[in-house]
Order: structure tokens, then sequence, then C-alpha cells
């Protein structure tokens, strides 16, 4: 695909979607990468472990690729990064929290040497024919920056995520000077993320949520705390951190990642803890209730996280009491609330008092609402505007808001993964579209599931198995034993014999009436066993089992 002058904007994921962000900047013949997300799979994903982009268009066009520069360290901003690197090797760019939070990954998939650079924000750094300004803003994640990337034609700025927090735990504020010079520098189109640009007004500061912790602790001075959140959201751990240590109280992480990212932080300098707050779970037994608080994962009803395993008392270290108040400071991501009800439930059974959003001011967003989002879009005065990291709603309404501001309609973009926006001096338009989708992980296992596995996955959860079991001679075609009949997730047997037998004797009818077909050609055999007892079944039961003839020659 040759690129005479012109800027190619290509999302692979990130659009019509929350997460697995991946947005390719092409100029000329040379690639950069903005991100490079996963997401979780969905209940009808059954057994994925995890989503990435299809990275088929990159691979085709490795050679061109100049550097993968990150915005932050959120895993559906950096998430897929591993699974990418085993197949293109590049040079790697972010902030110094972001850059750590990938050394960890990198070394759980143990990916060999790569090519890392720490930037700071406020840092520019020529990559080939284009320029990255690493610019600050405020999120729920330290390190955080928005990305305005120079190109012979004009910047184009890249959002990452944001808000607009006037008082942030790290005291300081979003760099609004800057943007608004890259604004005056001329921005040839600004990607901008649409996660809360259904709300109205402006997100609440984080610092917010610091004093509902301090109520919270001053009202409950004789239970055990135990609170869930992300792990990445440094700043609300730092929050629960400077709590107990105002109150008094001994930090115990729960969690793996919430270890490791906590360990990474502190390390890197963007947490503040006393020494001898943070004591290891094995310790929690030399301190009374009123002296200890937990900080775990599982905000989502994860079911392996830590705080999921104490509600349901599957925990090795940490059992639940009628002294306990837990809190959950995360709002559920779309698609969580069953299981974050079905946790709260568990955890509310024990005897604890549970604190979740609707009881309290425990968790604000690290996502700009519509006002922030009309405040960036003034500083940038972007030429064209292309909303992403969103669902078709969430882009739709940043659409309408990107058009109040003044930006004709046909200037603004709603994309899909996969589509390639070519700017030019003579303007934009939608060209062919490179290859795009889902890549599910399953295990060691990358690509290896796709629709018919899934397919079958549902089928049997929803309708169970049926395995039908004959031994025929391979010199005469006759049956010598069976057929036997194997039932899993249809039926129990034991309780079911009448059905069973039923099954048999249509599956005798069936070998019957095929005895005088060709030896060997059992494939027909099968196809006929299946299609006679499907029917069968299915007017018995009005359910349609799996069906797995399995016949053996002997």
């Amino acid at each position: 695909m040759k690129n005479n002058g012109r800027v190619r904007i290509i999302p692979l994921g990130g659009m019509l979607e929350i997460g697995k962000n991946l947005t390719l900047v092409e100029y000329k013949d040379e690639i950069l990468i903005v991100d490079c997300g996963m997401t979780f799979p969905g209940h009808e994903l059954l057994g994925i472990d995890a989503v990435i982009p299809d990275v088929t268009y990159l691979i085709k066009n490795k050679d061109r690729i100049k550097a993968m520069i990150l915005t932050h360290g959120h895993e559906d901003h950096i998430g897929a990064i591993p699974y990418v690197l085993r197949k293109i090797k590049m040079p790697i760019y972010g902030t110094a929290l972001t850059i750590g939070l990938l050394e960890n990954k990198l070394k759980e998939h143990n990916i060999g040497k790569v090519d890392l650079h720490v930037v700071n924000d406020g840092d520019n750094v020529k990559i080939g024919k284009m320029e990255v300004e690493w610019i600050h803003v405020n999120h729920s994640i330290p390190g955080a920056c928005c990305l305005a990337i120079k190109t012979p034609l004009g910047y184009v700025f890249h959002s990452g995520d944001f808000k607009v927090d006037f008082t942030p735990i790290s005291g300081k504020i979003i760099d609004l000077n800057r943007i608004a010079q890259i604004g005056d520098a001329g921005v040839l189109a600004m990607i901008t993320e649409s996660t809360n640009i259904l709300r109205e007004g402006y997100t609440m500061s984080e610092s917010s949520v610091g004093e509902t912790f301090n109520r919270i602790f001053a009202s409950t001075p004789d239970a055990r705390i135990i609170i869930a959140t992300f792990a990445s959201n440094v700043h609300r751990v730092q929050q629960i951190i400077n709590a107990a240590e105002k109150f008094g109280r001994k930090v115990v992480l729960s969690g793996r990642s919430m270890l490791n990212v906590t360990d990474t932080a502190i390390r890197l300098g963007y947490m503040n803890v006393k020494k001898g707050t943070i004591i290891d779970v094995k310790e929690m037994g030399k301190y009374d209730d009123n002296e200890l608080v937990l900080i775990t994962t599982g905000s989502q009803g994860e079911p392996m996280s830590a705080l999921t395993r104490i509600a349901y008392n599957e925990h090795r270290k940490i059992q639940l009491t009628s002294n306990d108040v837990v809190i959950l400071s995360a709002t559920p991501i779309p698609g969580n609330e069953k299981d974050v009800s079905s946790v709260i439930n568990k955890l509310l059974e024990s005897g604890a008092k549970v604190i979740y959003e609707s009881l309290g001011e425990i968790h604000v967003s690290g996502h700009a609402c519509e006002e922030e989002h009309r405040l960036l879009q003034s500083l940038v005065k972007p030429k064209y505007v292309i909303p992403n990291h969103g669902e078709y709603r969430h882009l739709l309404r940043h659409a309408e808001v990107a058009e109040s501001m003044g930006v004709p309609r046909e200037n603004i973009y709603i994309m899909e993964n996969g589509n390639v926006l070519e700017i030019s001096e003579d303007g934009a338009k939608l060209v062919a579209d490179v290859p795009s989708g889902d890549i599910l992980v399953d295990g060691l296992g990358i690509g290896d599931v796709g629709n018919i596995v899934l397919r079958d996955r549902k089928h049997l959860a929803e309708d169970g198995l049926i395995v039908v079991v004959v031994t025929i001679s391979k010199k005469d075609g006759k049956v010598i034993s069976g057929p036997d009949i194997i039932s899993r997730g249809f039926v129990y047997v034991r309780e079911s014999g009448d059905l069973i037998e039923d099954s048999r004797n249509v599956i005798k009818n069936t070998l019957k009436e095929l005895e005088n077909k060709k030896l060997g050609d059992w494939a027909s055999v099968k196809t006929s066993i299946r299609d006679d007892l499907k029917s069968f079944l299915f007017s018995q039961t009005k359910r349609n089992p799996m069906i797995l003839p399995i016949i053996m020659e002997i």
C-alpha cells in the first residue's frame, strides 16, 4: 500500500468496543504503533483467557514499523504487547511506570531482550520522519500522557485515556497549556477516547475518594477493613495507604497483580509509603482487626481474584468474619455486573458489612466526561476528529459533541477496526480496509481457537454430550458389541434408564438398515447414527446434545 506524502490512521482495536486499543499512524513508508492492548472475554467466549487485536497487517508490514509508543500502563493499552513481540521486534517508548509494568509482563511471558525506552512527559523523540511528544494528563494511573505526533502535514493528536483533575493525587494537573500550544501549531487530526462521553459535566477529582476513605476509617474504628480496587489504580492504592497511616493501621496486599504493581510503583517513586506500613499476609496474626487494612484485587468479581476467593472462603490465608468491612472501590465494567453482585451477596452472607458504589462515594472514574471533552477539543482545534475507545453509542455521541463545537460533520469519522483513513492536503477519505478482528488467547494457544471451537463449546455448555460407542467386525460389518451410550451434561444415565435403552434401540435399528453399506464407509454410518439419534432425543427431551459416534473395528 504506497503512501505518497499522506497520513494514514488505521485502528486495529478500540473502535466500537471498550479495550483492545491499538492505532497506527502512517506517513509514507513508516508506521508508528500507538498502544497495543487486550480485553477480557465476555461470557460467550467460553474458556478464553484474553482477546488481543489481529496484527496480520503489522506482520506483513513489519519492515515499515519504526516504533511502538505508549500512552499509559493499563492492560487495555499494553496487555497484548508480549503476544505481538513474538512476531514483530520493535523499539517501545513509554513513561517510567508504563515501561516498568510492561517489563513485569515480559518477564511473565519469558520474552527476551526488548528495546525499551523510558521517556518523561514533555520529551520529544524523533522517530523516522515523525516526531512524538508526550504530554502529561490525569488518569487513574500515574505516567499517563497524550501524544502529539508531528508529521509533515501537521500534528496527529492522540488523547490516550484522560480526565481533567485540578486536585490530583500526584499534584500535577493535565498540561492544558502545552496542549493549547500544540493546537495553535495546527492539529491535522485528533483521536480521542470516548469512554465517559455519555456523562454530562465533569468527572470528580480522585482526591474526593480519599476523603471518603477517611470518613469510613473514622466510623469503623474496631473493624478490619478490606478494600478491593484495580491493582493499576496506583492513586487509589496510595490514598488507602495514606488513610491507613493516618489511623495507625498496617497494610496487607493480596493478589499477584496488586503486589507487582505496588512494588513497581514504590520502586519507581510513584508511591510514598512509610517504612513498616506494608506487612506480609503471614504477619496478620500479630495484629488486632482494628490495626489492619487489606488491599486486594477482585473489584470486578473475577473468578480467580483474591476477593472472590475470600468471599467463597477459598483463600488460604484470609477468612472473613462478621467484624470485617469490605469496600468495593470500583464501578463494574459493562458485562461484569452479575459477577460483582454474586461476590457482594457472598460477602454479605458471611456477616461482613459491604460498601459498594451505590452506598458511598468510593470510586471516581479516570475518564473525561462531556465538558472535559469540550475543553480539550477547544484547545486542540483539530481539522478532523476521530472518536475512539468506545462502543457505537459512545462514538456517535462523541461525534455529536465534536460537531456542536464547530467541526463539520464531514470531518468527523466514526471508524471500525481495520478502516483506513487517508489524509492529504486535498482532504480526507476512507480507503480500502486492512485485516482486523479478534485473536483469542486460551492458555498457551494464541489464535488456535476459532468460531467452530467456540460453537462446539457453547453447544456442550448448553446441551451436553452423548458418546455412542459401537464395535463392528472388519470382516463382515456385523455389530460385535454395543451400542454403549455415555452421557455428559445431558442426562444422568442411572436416572434415565428408559431413555438410554430407547436410544440404544434407535441406534441398533439404524445399524441394521446400514448392514449392506460398503465396508469402511464409516463417515456415512456416523452421520446416520448422529441424525437418527438427534431426531429421537429432540422428540423425547426437546434438547440437542452434541452426539459423538465412535466406531471401532476388530
